[in-house]
């Protein structure tokens, strides 16, 4: 119990300082802020879930002593430190199974479900934050342009900048365009550091010895029919007017990243045997990362797998999901 505690207390620091860092304003600090996660995702998943909520409640309470305001403490919980608790716990979630002979099985929660997890839990921070601009959709559009004005604002008062006029018609039509963009960018992005921090943090404590589960197989990652259905639901939703239609949009974006995910996870499965497979790789990684919008091809290749099953027509069959064998008693 001892060394749960101390883990999660180091942790906790580790975590803290990294989201702490971006009060800095270096372009790395960025990066910094967004690694908070992994600290206590490797607490979770190399320790035990207790030793990353003694390293959420830690860092959430150092972060509001140290700044003098309740706020980030909240701030931290919601967005980091819940959330990485909770993958941590459904990581190393398990049950086991009969086969029918005897035999007894582990089955470990499926790699699926938890990008799936990551995708709810980044609509879930950007959707939790909604309120804070606004009530209504007038309310939370004014409310998040007038702190993009202020932000730009701020950008060009440096020695060697100029402030953007936010009233010439170039201002007003990049304003317009980040309060359209910004709640689905802010929900892309927090899937993906979502699943990388876990990811990650599944490749440390697997190096380090301490991984309790086996490592998945991720290119047979596979997602339920409810996410399917919920996808197609919240893609209506995103027509619709008032803030129903931005949760929605919110709740696609992330989806679609998800999907995006197990697109790769289908592009990996297909070419296991395709002789120019590592080209072929490289090169969707690279569209996706200098121009964007090929992630979506990804996402339609995701989507079109969950109906045709590529993965099992072209690429032979996934192979099982990861068990352990517990001899009969």
């Amino acid at each position: 119990m001892m060394q749960i505690v101390l883990v999660g207390l180091g942790a906790g620091a580790a975590s803290a300082l990294l989201f702490a860092s971006v009060a800095s304003g270096s372009p790395l600090s960025v990066l910094l802020f967004y690694l908070a996660p992994l600290p206590i995702l490797i607490a979770a998943i190399g320790w035990s879930h207790w030793a990353a909520l003694v390293a959420a409640g830690a860092a959430a309470l150092g972060l509001a002593a140290a700044f003098g305001s309740p706020f980030f403490l909240f701030a931290f919980l919601i967005g980091v430190g819940v959330p990485a608790w909770w993958l941590g716990y459904l990581a190393l979630l398990a049950r086991s199974t009969d086969d029918g002979q005897g035999n007894s099985h582990v089955e470990w929660y499926p790699a699926g479900r938890l990008v799936l997890w990551c995708a709810v839990i980044a609509a879930g921070m950007v959707i939790v934050a909604i309120p804070n601009f606004g009530l209504d959709e007038e309310q939370f559009r004014a409310g998040l342009r007038r702190a993009f004005e202020r932000v730009l604002q701020d950008q060009g008062r440096g020695p060697a900048g100029s402030a953007l006029d936010v009233t010439s018609d170039s201002g007003k039509r990049l304003i317009d365009l980040l309060v359209t963009i910004m709640p689905l960018a802010a929900a892309v992005l927090a899937t993906v550091t979502s699943s990388v921090n876990l990811y990650l943090a599944g490749r440390v404590v697997k190096v380090s010895g301490r991984l309790k589960r086996p490592w998945p197989d991720l290119p047979a990652i596979r997602f339920p029919v409810t996410a399917h259905l919920s996808f197609a639901a919240a893609l209506v939703l995103s027509f619709m007017p008032g803030l129903v239609g931005t949760v929605g949009g919110v709740v696609s974006a992330a989806l679609i990243m998800a999907y995006a995910i197990a697109g790769f996870a289908v592009l990996h499965s297909i070419t296991r045997n395709v002789g120019g497979r590592p080209f072929i790789l490289t090169g969707a990684y690279l569209a996706v990362l200098v121009i964007g919008w090929p992630v979506l091809a990804l996402t339609l290749l995701g989507l079109a797998d969950a109906i045709f099953d590529f993965r099992k027509r072209i690429g032979g069959g996934s192979p099982p999901a990861p068990t352990q064998s517990i001899p009969p008693t």
